[in-house]
């Protein structure tokens, strides 16, 4: 969330036992439960014997409160407890004890009965929605729990932690159930949280509201915070014009499009009543120019005309400007090994061209979002390389110098985002390929932990190893096409289970700031060039100034893992991804490099016994990787490398394709292997003379950083990457 002038950036507010101190962009409101089964009649909660009228004093403050939240621009999650139709998720001793109790005379209807409302705590059914005045807006956090408790056996912490959401203010219902236990599980896990008074309530507050919220506060603040509603519109009201945030009518003259393509930047626009049309008619303008600059980055481009009609389509769909997708008219690439139903999947390799009929999923992902697709775009042939100079469609340059390369083997990814035609690119990542390109364009390039992003609808190059990456212009914008486009598929063979340990939060203290990073030893560095072990150093001194501690760490599993895609036996999962004799048949139309590359994996006639070998090898170096980054006071939090070690020209790549290529990869390609998460950030820029050594030169080149982390500390991971970024001053 970014903070406008004047704009502060905590806020507080008179609580019991003390003052309530949060920080705007790291906090969320949460909404428990405020199901039409707990306050309407004929619900669950009615049927149990629940005073309604009591419950139901907690809508219309719950509603003020949820208005100011969303208009100051906090974060917003709700929640609602029920049951999978089967029941299998609920226990035995929920469904029977009360409908067993001697003597009952409240209700006779148990869970998945079917009541006036549907099958009851059933999720699908009427009753178990939420109410029509509290309805979630589209981006908004919808948790589905099978307990009291918020966080027993679901995704909220994952989520809340991938948001950066370190404090929690909380309304809902009921007081004396899910809202207290709510409160007590956050407790646990390291949040700092705030019930409202007014806005929770249950069915017998009498005897049991005050009690509860004092249980809360007693013994200076043991599980949270109590504070009344209005202290906190009183402090969320002066955000809401400062931030801008528009009526659902927006204004008769629509403002011109400023040439932002960052996504919170263009969601403040939209919702000021910038028109997708507007936007979509300058956009075309600088792509049709850059296209003169480089016209190496497009296999397939959109017609302006198409991409209007989708934002005409846009437009008239959703009309209130309050309620906008999260990617409402935010325009994206793909890159051409992606999926996108009736146009040619490439892999840049026409051989191997296929026209599919279903999109990628997370293609559909980010369409169902709102954004705009303008194409598909360029890479190295068959995703394998990270220049960027192998391809029969064109080589792409930095958008920085059009001497040097762009990287692989998503390069127009990189472009595209980099050139200021999209706002994000899909991409992918075997050995660094989200990750290279990034670097030398000078945008934010992340690789999740593989399976946390369904990979199904593209085209593999290494399938046990491939995942999706994002290209953005920011940390910000890929932590949010993240939250968008992740989710367990059940179809997708690598995926990642959906619930796995997540570590607390530090929300307050010195621990809240601090952190703990790790580098490659000196011999390690030598690799690199003499400019970017500047700018690394360079880049070690920040990271302590914004509360790092250097810790030491052992390098040798990344380096051994890096090692061992390329010079094992992995290397051959790129022919098992293709047909039988498929090499011989096409060899003559195959990019040269590609053909020697492949014939080499031949050459090695690589047996069972080696492939076991090495993937005995993978298990001991993940295995001690995951000791580097263990949950204790030995562990680091994150290893930092330079995303790359120099930065080639073309010319350079062209005469020696093959060592030019491994060199970059010296950081990356232990990534994949170890099922690592990665960010690779921008970290100033330097003079191209300084690399060339030629004074006369001309120019700047961007240097990169990536932040790696163990596999799904991605929340971690990307929250460090992005206050180095704030902290990297935007002439550096």
């Amino acid at each position: 969330m970014a903070l406008v002038k004047d704009v502060p950036a905590v806020v507080s507010i008179d609580a019991k036992p003390y003052a309530f101190t949060f920080p705007l962009k790291h906090t969320a409101l949460l909404v428990i439960d405020m199901q039409r089964d707990f306050l309407l009649a004929k619900g669950f909660g009615e049927i149990q014997g629940g005073n309604l009228e009591a419950v139901q004093a907690s809508i219309a403050p719950t509603k003020k409160l949820l208005e100011a939240c969303r208009s100051a621009g906090l974060t917003i999650f709700h929640t609602r407890e029920g049951h999978v139709p089967d029941l299998s998720d609920c226990p035995s001793s929920k469904l029977i004890r009360q409908g067993a109790a001697p003597n009952n005379t409240q209700h006779k209807l148990t869970i998945g009965e079917r009541g006036e409302m549907g099958r009851l705590l059933v999720r699908g059914e009427y009753g178990h929605d939420i109410i029509d005045e509290l309805k979630p807006l589209p981006g908004e956090v919808v948790i589905d729990k099978p307990g009291k408790g918020t966080f027993w056996n679901t995704t909220i912490l994952h989520k809340l932690k991938a948001r950066a959401i370190t404090h929690l203010i909380v309304s809902g219902v009921t007081t004396e159930c899910c809202f207290a236990t709510s409160i007590r599980e956050a407790n646990d896990r390291g949040f700092e949280c705030c019930g409202i008074e007014e806005a929770t309530s249950g069915y017998n507050d009498a005897n049991f509201k005050c009690a509860t919220l004092d249980m809360i506060h007693w013994s200076q603040g043991l599980f949270g915070f109590i504070a009344s509603l209005q202290p906190l519109l009183d402090a969320l009201a002066p955000l809401v014009d400062s931030r801008g945030h528009a009526q659902s009518t927006p204004p008769q003259t629509p403002p011109g499009f400023d040439g932002d393509l960052s996504i919170s930047s263009l969601q403040k626009a939209y919702k000021n009543g910038l028109s997708p049309v507007t936007l979509v008619e300058t956009l075309y303008n600088k792509i049709e120019a850059y296209q003169k600059i480089d016209p190496a980055v497009w296999i397939h481009l959109e017609s302006k005309d198409n991409v209007l009609e989708a934002a005409k389509a846009l437009a008239a769909k959703y009309t209130d400007r309050t309620a906008l997708p999260p990617l409402f008219g935010v325009p994206f690439s793909v890159k051409d090994s992606i999926d996108v139903a009736g146009l040619p999947t490439t892999t840049a390799c026409p051989p191997l061209a296929h026209i599919p009929s279903a999109s990628a999923v997370v293609y559909e992902k980010v369409i169902a979002e709102g954004a705009l697709f303008i194409g598909k775009t360029n890479l190295d042939q068959l995703a394998t390389g990270l220049t960027g100079c192998r391809s029969p469609y064109g080589i792409t340059h930095s958008v920085f110098h059009k001497d040097y390369i762009s990287g692989g083997s998503s390069s127009g990814n990189a472009v595209s985002v980099g050139a200021n035609l999209v706002s994000f690119s899909l991409a992918t990542d075997t050995a660094g390929s989200g990750r290279v390109p990034a670097g030398f364009n000078g945008i934010c390039g992340y690789k999740p932990t593989r399976g946390l992003i369904s990979f199904r609808g593209v085209t593999p190059a290494c399938l046990s190893l491939d995942c999706i990456a994002i290209s953005a212009k920011n940390v910000k914008d890929a932590r949010t096409v993240w939250q968008l486009t992740e989710g367990y598929d059940v179809e997708d063979s690598y995926a990642k289970p959906p619930i796995a340990f997540e570590r607390h939060v530090n929300s307050i203290g010195p621990q809240a700031t601090s952190f703990k990073f790790s580098i490659p030893p000196p011999e390690a560095l030598e690799i690199c060039s003499h400019v970017h072990r500047r700018m690394f150093n360079e880049t070690v001194k920040r990271l302590q100034a914004i509360g790092g501690t250097l810790t030491p760490a052992d390098w040798s599993p990344f380096k051994k893992a890096g090692e061992l895609l390329y010079d094992g036996t992995f290397v051959s999962e790129r022919l098992a991804s293709l047909p039988d004799n498929w090499l011989e048949k096409n060899r003559n139309i195959l990019h040269p490099v590609i053909v020697e590359l492949m014939d080499n994996v031949v050459k090695r006639q690589s047996t069972a016994v080696q492939a076991y070998r090495d993937l005995q090898a993978k298990a001991l170096y993940t295995r001690q990787a995951e000791k580097v980054f263990a949950y204790s006071a030995t562990g680091t939090d994150v290893i930092v490398v330079p995303t790359t070690p120099t930065h080639w020209k073309i010319s350079e790549v062209l005469a020696d394709p093959i060592r030019k290529n491994s060199i970059l990869g010296e950081y990356t390609h232990c990534g994949n292997v170890l099922d690592l998460c990665g960010v690779a950030v921008p970290a100033g820029t330097y003079p191209v003379a300084e690399l060339s050594g030629n004074k006369e030169d001309e120019g700047v080149l961007p240097f990169s950083v990536t932040f790696l982390g163990g596999s799904r500390m991605d929340a971690t991971v990307l929250e460090i990457a992005r206050r180095f970024e704030e902290s990297v001053p935007s002439s550096a």
